[in-house]
């Protein structure tokens, strides 16, 4: 699997992630326990450091940067969707990103935040607890269609399925 230090900067996999073969990480990238980062996923941490909290997943094809002045968090039990960008914010505990969503530098979504598929977040944006950012440029309500219940299911799904991968993952060609 592609995974490279950048000069001094290394990352820092724990032994229970689950990091795809195909996805890409870079510098000073730290993924905790349970977490998973899927194919096509890019994590680049060369101008500051991309922190993946335990259980949390990234999905196929995401792109993760980070600035010196703003690193990438994503806390515990979070789920980023498939091609999601994000670039220099910070992502609480029991977060969904949706699928094609871009969430740019100095953007802060707390616990229980979600941003909704192909929402644009422009720098500095917040999304509160229990808030959903929608749209581009992306504008925030209160989040009563998707809680913290199927967030939760979103995670234990990838927690589950990086196991079957761990063991059952074998390239043909």
């Amino acid at each position: 699997m592609p995974i490279y230090a950048l000069g001094e900067l290394e990352p820092t996999i724990h032994p229970d992630a689950y990091v795809h073969p195909d996805a890409t990480v870079i510098g000073d990238v730290r993924i905790a326990a349970n977490a998973s980062v899927w194919p096509q996923t890019v994590l680049r941490g060369d101008n500051g450091y991309i922190e993946i909290g335990e259980r949390s997943n990234i999905q196929d094809g995401c792109v993760v940067h980070c600035t010196r002045r703003h690193p990438t968090i994503l806390g515990p039990s979070s789920a980023v969707g498939h091609s999601v960008h994000v670039e220099g914010a910070k992502i609480g505990t029991g977060c969904l990103i949706a699928s094609g969503s871009v969430v740019l530098n100095g953007s802060v979504i707390e616990d229980g935040g979600m941003v909704g598929a192909g929402a644009v977040l422009s720098y500095g944006s917040q999304v509160g607890q229990g808030e959903i950012a929608l749209g581009v440029p992306a504008k925030t309500r209160p989040n009563t269609s998707f809680g913290p219940d199927q967030i939760a299911q979103v995670v234990d799904s990838y927690v589950q399925r990086a196991a079957r991968f761990r063991v059952e993952l074998r390239r043909l060609s």
